[in-house]
């Protein structure tokens, strides 16, 4: 397999219902941008509640962090960000936004988090993923037939339930590409239990790379078992 691209990271942290105040967003903003390297230029409100957010440099590019009344949500698509700096950014702007909001009544309280991670990986011994998932991974042959026409995408979607040894839950879904047939749709939704007064923020950027190592490493590895040609007997 070649190296991955990965193409969207979006991360939610789930918190009891709580109507987050638009200034204590602000605050953050402002704070942020002492440092003189923020993560996001633009502030805004919204009937949904205040974003902070980059303009995007391209069609598609999204960059933002939305604060809404039961979850903080994250997205990063098509960016440049690497998902070491978007996991150390969800921990850092999260923990600076829930400090704001402790003097607002019971302040936020968190029951969880929710990663999605999205990456694209080529093949080496096939130029078109629907024939790698097709011949090499789901070695479909005539039953294909019984539909009486050809599909246009093939795909499986793989579940890993928590366990108390494993306690994050994955949901993988492995697909051809519409948009670029040489290339393989790897996704990765993964959710997390939270435990943050117990383990600190950097709990939150831990799991988003628990929820990346799932997709590159183990993914990948698991496909790239498949990438070679068959020997015609």
């Amino acid at each position: 397999m070649h190296a991955p691209r990965t193409v969207a990271a979006n991360c939610e942290i789930l918190h009891a219902p709580h109507e987050i105040d638009p200034r204590a967003v602000q605050r953050v903003h402002n704070q942020l941008f002492e440092s003189g390297d923020p993560d996001y230029h633009g502030f805004a409100i919204t009937p949904l509640g205040a974003v902070l957010s980059n303009a995007g440099g391209s069609v598609g590019q999204v960059s933002s962090a939305a604060f809404l009344i039961d979850r903080l949500q994250f997205r990063e698509e098509h960016s440049s960000l690497t998902i070491e700096d978007f996991a150390s950014r969800v921990r850092r702007v999260a923990e600076l936004v829930s400090s704001q909001c402790q003097g607002q009544g019971p302040g936020l309280v968190h029951a969880g988090m929710g990663v999605t991670l999205r990456a694209l990986v080529n093949p080496r011994a096939f130029r078109d993923s629907r024939e790698f998932l097709r011949d090499a991974v789901l070695r479909f042959g005539e039953e294909l037939g019984e539909f009486g026409r050809a599909p246009g995408l093939f795909g499986l979607r793989l579940v890993f339930p928590g366990s108390s040894e494993h306690p994050s839950t994955h949901a993988l879904r492995i697909e051809s590409f519409q948009s670029d047939p040489r290339s393989l749709f790897l996704e990765n939704q993964a959710s997390f239990p939270l435990t943050i007064a117990e383990h600190g923020w950097g709990q939150v950027e831990q799991n988003i790379l628990e929820a990346y190592r799932f997709l590159v490493e183990r993914s990948i590895a698991f496909v790239a078992c498949f990438d070679a040609r068959q020997e015609t007997p």
